[in-house]
């Protein structure tokens, strides 16, 4: 089939590699010169283990390839992708008019009867008004499915092509079919393909990250009880976890999440559940308890040292939102960063893919380092903001040498208390009994 992608992010590009892996040409359309150029040598714009790999073979065979120009994009599509952004607003509300744009482009040229996939995370109702874009002036059938994306940033690829679901909303059923046909190669596992309602999968994808981010809030709620309780909440999260009703999945507690997709989806929700004369209290609560656990490290740091901040050496491990990946948008190491700075700290900071973009948005205002264990030598304190495999199992003993002072505030709960006292170490972390500068092994922090 002759697929085309518009936008190609993470969600257009992952998108595009895997349906030409399984045998259809697909052309990749973005507005970025220099984006369309890397691509099109095989390189990916973005970190996302995998994808290069699959980008290359397909672009070798000739059945991916990439343009800025919108006409010859579509030109042979039967099928065609839009996968462009839907920032939120100021009001929380997410901003449709690159996706109307896009839609009113696509229609200008497009010449043939077409399916368009809105593969963008948008709100109830999307569906509707990009068809009425295309109604206007096109004497040939275009339907408008959607088609949600549920990729992960670090493992999308293998959420492409190992679906738990593959979500269909469409009023027309030869066009679901068609978009149908699409997927059955990556569902021959026997997970679902599921045909509804455009509405109602428009809901789904928002539905279901609001559900996620939710038992992200409520275990940091949980944890942070816990600390003032002196009650250690990985004790809790198994006695919880353990009931199949529960299970333990996104009941991890830490700094907060962030990224491109819970923090903007949660807060679209609950603005079009207001827009729809609905009061969305829990969704509000959600984005609330996350934005307050943004914070918690921080304090945690403010504390420790006594609100005296400045010119002390802190050093930082992981500023992406979650592993494998290079994204910081909405990172909770964003806002840690933002207010150590603030509080006049001297930041040394680490990142295995993220540097880069962390440098765009701070320029020099600190330390970047490729070395981790150089990067914390004569520092006050390290803090571990990001769940990296490697930040998982250090070299204790060699980072006790090289810090000024061996303290270790811990956002992802990575390390055994125990392991860090029989290295001389205080530890902090989040909802867990630690190790305080008193060596009292219960003390709240």
């Amino acid at each position: 089939m002759h697929v085309t992608v518009v936008g190609c992010g993470y969600v257009g590009l992952v998108t595009g590699a895997c349906l030409a892996d399984t045998g259809n040409f697909v052309m990749g359309m973005d507005i970025d010169p220099q984006r369309v150029e890397m691509m099109r040598a095989g390189r990916s714009p973005i970190y996302e283990p995998g994808l290069t790999e699959i980008m290359q073979e397909n672009i070798k065979t000739g059945r991916l390839k990439f343009t800025t120009d919108m006409a010859e994009a579509v030109r042979q599509a039967e099928v065609i992708f839009l996968c462009v952004g839907t920032p939120p607003r100021d009001d929380g509300s997410a901003d449709l008019s690159i996706m109307r744009q896009v839609a009113a482009e696509v229609a200008r040229v497009l010449a043939h009867e077409a399916i368009v996939v809105i593969k963008s995370t948008v709100p109830v109702g999307t569906g509707e008004q990009i068809e009425a874009i295309f109604q206007r002036g096109l004497r040939h059938q275009v339907a408008v499915v959607s088609n949600p994306e549920f990729l992960k940033e670090g493992s999308a690829v293998d959420d492409f092509l190992r679906p738990d679901r593959v979500v269909i909303g469409a009023d027309d059923a030869a066009a679901a079919e068609a978009v149908r046909q699409l997927y059955l190669p990556y569902v021959r596992n026997q997970k679902p393909i599921l045909i509804m309602s455009r509405r109602a999968s428009e809901m789904t994808k928002y539905a279901s990250n609001a559900c996620l981010a939710a038992r992200i809030s409520f275990i940091n709620e949980i944890a942070n009880m816990c600390d003032q309780l002196g009650i250690d909440v990985d004790e809790v999260r198994h006695g919880m976890g353990t009931d199949s009703r529960i299970g333990f999945q996104f009941l991890y507690p830490g700094c907060g999440y962030g990224g491109s997709c819970f923090p903007k989806d949660v807060q679209a929700l609950a603005a079009f559940g207001r827009a729809a004369g609905y009061a969305p209290q829990l969704l509000d609560a959600v984005h609330q308890v996350n934005e307050r656990q943004k914070g918690v490290l921080f304090e945690k740091i403010n504390r420790r040292f006594g609100g005296e901040l400045r010119e002390k050496h802190i050093a930082i491990w992981g500023v992406a939102f979650k592993p494998k990946t290079d994204d910081i948008r909405e990172a909770p190491a964003v806002a840690l960063i933002d207010r150590l700075l603030e509080a006049g700290a001297k930041l040394r900071v680490h990142d295995p893919q993220a540097l880069a973009n962390v440098a765009r948005r701070y320029g020099q205002q600190f330390v970047y380092g490729d070395d981790a264990y150089a990067l914390v030598s004569g520092a006050d304190a390290l803090v571990v903001v990001t769940e990296w495999n490697e930040f998982r199992n250090p070299d204790f003993r060699r980072l006790h040498e090289v810090m000024r002072q061996p303290i270790i505030f811990d956002g992802r709960n990575l390390y055994d208390t125990s392991v860090l006292r029989r290295y001389g170490f205080e530890h902090y972390p989040i909802g867990r009994p630690g190790i305080g500068n008193r060596e009292q092994g219960t003390e709240k922090i």
